[in-house]
């Protein structure tokens, strides 16, 4: 286990989600139990997840988490966007481990290492980044030491950048790293913010269906035309290209809400969706 002092110190527990553990493990396990995403029909390769609070996003993640809750996984690639200015398009912690309430989570140093030498092969490098306030990638992992049976090591990547060459060169390198091991991705988003809720339904649903169609350059032509956003667009991108280079091909959509769930105001509204990208059972069979 690392040593304490190279662990990232949480800069959102007690704010973003609940910093008490049994409070918080309760609080998961009760997202998980009353989340049934529908059916899916083959191996979940990579996952779609919110990242806002819990109290207003986790009901949407648990869908995502909930179809590979009791699973192992040695590890995981939580790809999500750096909201925070950046001088790098690409970044990864500077730490040896992140800290939850929940625990300690390993970050997996030979991973990282082999993402950046296959980052240099493009001429991209993974900036290293120390104590960052970044809470769209830590939100994940609480829903995923609760849903994985087990300990698993992170592979931590921050996007800061729209160059769907640079996501795609992520993709693909992931896909180098991941290849032959038990892993899996988790991409982190939330989808529109702060419309009046009827047009936020309208533009999350074209961004939806611009996920199942699991055309990642289609993601970037949609926000570009104003049709459709979504905050962590250039990582779900990266990781529907590195899903693909694995053998996916199916993005399965499980559950949409919004923030007037919780606040009950829809004048202005964030959008959450859940999806899950999946090798389905006649690709197993090929």
């Amino acid at each position: 286990m690392a040593n304490l002092s190279a662990v990232r110190p949480s800069p959102i527990a007690g704010t973003w989600y609940n910093a008490n553990p049994q409070r918080l493990s309760l609080q998961i396990d009760e997202y998980l139990d009353s989340a049934h995403p529908p059916r899916i029909n083959g191996e979940v390769l990579a996952l779609i997840a919110p990242h806002a609070g819990h109290r207003y996003s986790g009901k949407t993640a648990a869908h995502a988490f909930q179809t590979v809750r009791g699973q192992s996984r040695d590890l995981v690639a939580v790809v999500s966007p750096m909201h925070a200015p950046a001088a790098h398009p690409l970044l990864t912690t500077a730490h040896a481990a992140y800290a939850t309430p929940l625990g300690v989570v390993e970050v997996d140093q030979a991973a990282s290492g082999a993402l950046e030498r296959a980052l240099a092969e493009s001429s991209l490098t993974l900036a290293k980044v120390a104590r960052d306030q970044e809470h769209s990638l830590e939100i994940e992992l609480p829903f995923l030491q609760r849903a994985l049976l087990g300990e698993f090591r992170l592979l931590p990547v921050m996007v800061h950048t729209h160059s769907q060459q640079v996501c795609q060169a992520l993709g693909e390198a992931l896909a180098r790293v991941l290849a032959g091991q038990n892993y899996l991705l988790v991409a982190s988003t939330d989808l529109s913010h702060f419309y009046p809720q009827p047009l936020a339904e309208r533009l999350d649903a074209a961004m939806l269906r611009c996920f199942e169609q699991f055309n990642p350059p289609a993601i970037f032509a949609l926000e570009e035309s104003g049709k459709g956003f979504a905050c962590g667009a250039p990582a779900v991108a990266a990781v529907l290209w590195a899903a693909r280079a694995l053998g996916a091909d199916a993005v399965q959509v499980l559950h949409y809400s919004t923030s007037a769930e919780e606040t009950g105001d829809p004048s202005a509204v964030v959008g959450y969706g859940a999806a899950a990208v999946i090798k389905t059972a006649l690709a197993l069979r090929a």
